[in-house]
């Protein structure tokens, strides 16, 4: 049986740009893993919070309204016995699915696993391109698995 988004989800993508919540309410029926939208659009002050938090690093971010009025980005947070968790093992069946979604509904995406390439372009095994992408970019990266953004 498919996974569905809640309807705290739902409100989560109020604002979010059409193609992307295509991808996403693809994803959820696709994925072998529930998960929850748990960032759309944000406001420059919610956005000001997570820089303070250290969640997010730039003031530039996709999530904010775009130049369309829409916001570009989601996060994508795996459901883990009810609650939402940040776990790589469970981040990695999503981003299979949210790829596959990206593929069939047209929509280029970049995923904060690999930052510098769109994922339609990612080899089949992610865990290898994140790692690949690691060794590109040595140091402390802010790798996102659960963040999407229009390309």
């Amino acid at each position: 049986m498919p996974y569905t988004l809640s309807l705290r989800s739902k409100a989560e993508l109020v604002g979010v740009h059409p193609d992307l919540v295509r991808v996403v309410e693809k994803a959820i029926q696709i994925t072998t893993q529930d998960f929850g939208v748990h960032d759309g659009l944000r406001t420059m002050r919610e956005q000001e919070q997570y820089i303070a938090k250290g969640a997010s690093r730039t003031r530039n971010s996709k999530h904010l309204k775009q130049p369309d009025g829409f916001g570009h980005a989601v996060d994508l947070v795996p459901y883990i016995n009810g609650k939402l968790r940040w776990e790589w093992g469970a981040i990695w069946p999503i981003a299979r699915a949210v790829r596959m979604a990206a593929a069939e509904q047209g929509v280029s995406l970049v995923w904060g696993g690999v930052w510098d390439r769109r994922l339609g372009d990612l080899d089949l095994v992610l865990e290898d391109a994140v790692e690949d992408y690691c060794k590109r970019h040595p140091g402390p990266d802010f790798l996102d698995g659960p963040h999407y953004q229009l390309a």
